[in-house]
């Protein structure tokens, strides 16, 4: 192993940059060298491709996004794309590569582990879905921007009396939702893995507004459905003025929390080490405060897990 290959795909993530600073700069301390791939596996296929070196990741660690940038790229799931691909990676000389996403990007990874090319994977989504790891790369600053929000809509919702849905990111897991609801004090979590009950939901505002509640708020995660149906339902069923907001993208911007930028440079220290061990295939995570690494098929398995425990507990706290 003399040189490795970093790349950012899919969804970009807050703390994408603090791994990629690990990941070139653990490498260069170790005697490799490393080269950049800017926009995912598109700008591999494309020989978008340059040297990095420890000036090259200076002062990002602080930085949300991701400054080799990402892309989706349909034509590396095609074989002569992937193919191209391989190819790439051989013309410059790449040796193993390190592959920070979430499961699409993943299974990018495992297919070139699958033709016998070293590759390991880094957690990097703010849905929280990779079911192997406790957290993922960007999830946490996710919530914190969620919880935010909803001080501010708080704000605003208690001087008209209103309802306020706020749907949030996660795809078909509810993370987002069910962490952010419960930091964030939410009347109601509505979250994919769990089928919710419409008229349980209007049976807390109603019990609120009896007691004089001023304000409430009902997480929504994107997978559970359409947030003006919901909307429309409450008003129709207890004539509640209801409003929605989608915090949408906002969720994978900003300053990535000390907790992200922590984990991140953890999991791109142990990518190095792996590849430096000759091990591929792999994906790292965490388990409690133990930096973990799987199979890569392992990895990309359905998440089919949720806290049920920290869901009941939000259901406690919301009467």
């Amino acid at each position: 192993m003399k040189r490795i290959g970093i790349l950012t795909s899919g969804g970009d993530a807050p703390g994408m940059n603090a791994a990629v600073r690990a990941v070139v700069r653990v490498a260069i301390f170790k005697g490799l060298k490393v080269s950049g791939i800017r926009r995912g596996y598109q700008g591999l296929l494309e020989g978008d491709i340059f040297d990095m070196d420890v000036s090259s990741v200076g002062d990002i660690i602080h930085r949300g996004g991701t400054i080799l940038q990402s892309a989706r790229c349909l034509e590396f799931i095609e074989d002569e794309g992937f193919q191209k691909g391989l190819d790439m990676l051989k013309m410059f000389n790449i040796d193993g590569l390190v592959v920070c996403g979430g499961d699409g990007s993943y299974k990018g990874a495992y297919r070139l582990w699958q033709h016998g090319f070293p590759t390991i994977g880094v957690p990097g989504t703010i849905d929280n879905d990779l079911a192997y790891t406790d957290y993922t790369i960007g999830f946490d600053t996710a919530i914190n921007t969620v919880v935010n929000a909803i001080g501010n809509l708080r704000d605003t919702s208690s001087s008209h009396g209103r309802a306020n849905i706020v749907e949030v990111m996660g795809r078909h897991c509810g993370d987002i939702a069910l962490h952010a609801g419960l930091a964030g004090g939410a009347e109601s979590i509505l979250i994919p893995e769990i089928k919710f009950d419409i008229d349980e939901v209007c049976r807390k505002l109603i019990q609120g507004r009896n007691r004089g509640k001023l304000h409430n708020i009902i997480l929504l995660a994107e997978g559970v459905g359409k947030p003006y149906e919901v909307s429309q339902a409450i008003e129709e069923k207890i004539g509640m003025e209801t409003r929605v907001s989608i915090i949408g993208h906002l969720q994978r911007g900003g300053i990535p929390t000390a907790f992200d930028r922590i984990i991140a440079s953890r999991f791109g220290n142990r990518a190095v080490e792996l590849l430096i061990e000759g091990q591929g295939g792999r994906a790292v995570g965490i388990n409690g405060d133990d930096i973990i690494d799987v199979p890569l098929e392992e990895a990309t398995k359905p998440n089919d897990r949720y806290n049920k425990k920290m869901y009941e507990l939000a259901q406690m706290l919301s009467i």
